[in-house]
């Protein structure tokens, strides 16, 4: 496999980052004015200088100026409770997996690369449509069709949950104090938004991260 990551410098696709390392020869991350942005970026460069693997950011800033999502700089209030449906619409950004994963797979090829890599996992599939196993299994197979090179879409940890990934982490020696969640941007995690909680709940019992209210 020779593969491009759509990283982010979240925790999830970090530990993707670690577990093929040997594997990733380019790792993308997307910006689009979303509130943790310029964090997890700092996360992502840090990540990627420490392992020697080549780092791209492309800009899609089309997505903030247009799109509609508490995630966006200039949304509405990121929801300060758990992790669920109920909670987390707001911050859904419409077909953002589907728009990231069409541009990553065309560099791949572009690249001669014949994988894209994606993090997404089981808790997110109630949430984002296009975090689910239907979408990635339908988003491949136009990739595949597309591409003269027949490059695929693999998300390892589609069926798994994020302790599983935290775990998978551990094992790994990743640094989690290097990566970033809060959906709020600030310099600490705040420790009350939906993500965090979700990151406490995985992280718990080799959690290194500084949060504002534990």
């Amino acid at each position: 496999m020779k593969a491009l990551l759509i990283y982010s410098g979240g925790m999830d696709s970090t530990v993707l980052l670690y577990r093929h390392r040997s594997e990733i020869a380019l790792a993308v991350t997307f910006t689009y004015n979303a509130k943790q942005d310029a964090q997890q970026l700092s996360c992502a460069r840090w990540n990627c200088e420490a392992l020697g693997i080549e780092h791209l950011v492309i800009p899609l800033d089309f997505m903030g100026k247009y799109f509609r999502s508490s995630l966006i700089e200039g949304g509405e209030d990121i929801p300060h409770a758990d992790y669920d449906t109920s909670n987390m619409l707001s911050t859904v950004v419409p077909f953002r997996n589907g728009i990231m994963l069409s541009v990553a797979v065309g560099l791949a090829e572009s690249r001669g690369l014949d994988t894209v890599l994606i993090a997404n996992h089981a808790g997110d599939h109630d949430i984002y449509p296009d975090c689910r196993p239907s979408f990635i299994s339908a988003i491949d197979a136009a990739a595949v069709a597309g591409t003269y090179a027949g490059v695929h879409i693999v998300s390892p940890f589609c069926e798994m949950t994020k302790r599983d990934i935290a775990v998978l982490g551990k094992s790994l020696d990743v640094p989690f104090e290097h990566t970033y969640s809060c959906y709020e941007g600030r310099q600490k995690h705040c420790g009350e938004c939906a993500t965090c909680r979700e990151r406490k709940d995985a992280l718990c019992g080799f959690d290194p991260t500084e949060y504002e209210i534990m």
